[in-house]
């Protein structure tokens, strides 16, 4: 991400992996969020040390078969979309990228069907 200087400035979390599960890049907001677990100390550490079971299963799973994880949780009064899913360069598998947003706790919807 040193490469994509919005991406820093991005007002979500950002953690990218390798397909062994080593993170290779945070941004910013992942940093400060991952602070009391090493903040950029994690880059190069291994994201399943940082889940607990069944979530490390989980996600060693879904990264074998290159499958993505969405879902919300709300931690903290703070409620979170979290979208967990494989990158690619090319048709190369890569790894995964976590991508966490806040969520306010209402929020329109929209069906377009045009």
């Amino acid at each position: 991400m040193k490469n994509h200087p919005w991406v820093q400035g991005f007002p979500g979390s950002i953690t990218v992996c390798d397909p062994d599960g080593i993170i290779l890049d945070m941004n910013d907001k992942a940093i400060k969020a991952f602070k009391d677990q090493g903040g950029s100390k994690l880059i190069g550490t291994n994201l399943f040390d940082c889940h607990p079971e069944p979530a490390r299963s989980k996600l060693k799973k879904l990264m074998q078969i290159h499958k993505a994880n969405v879902y919300t949780v709300q931690k903290k009064g703070k409620r979170k979309f979290i979208y967990q899913t494989p990158w690619y360069r090319g048709e190369k598998y890569c790894g995964f990228v976590e991508l966490v947003l806040e969520i306010p706790a209402q929020m329109p919807h929209f069906v377009r069907n045009r």
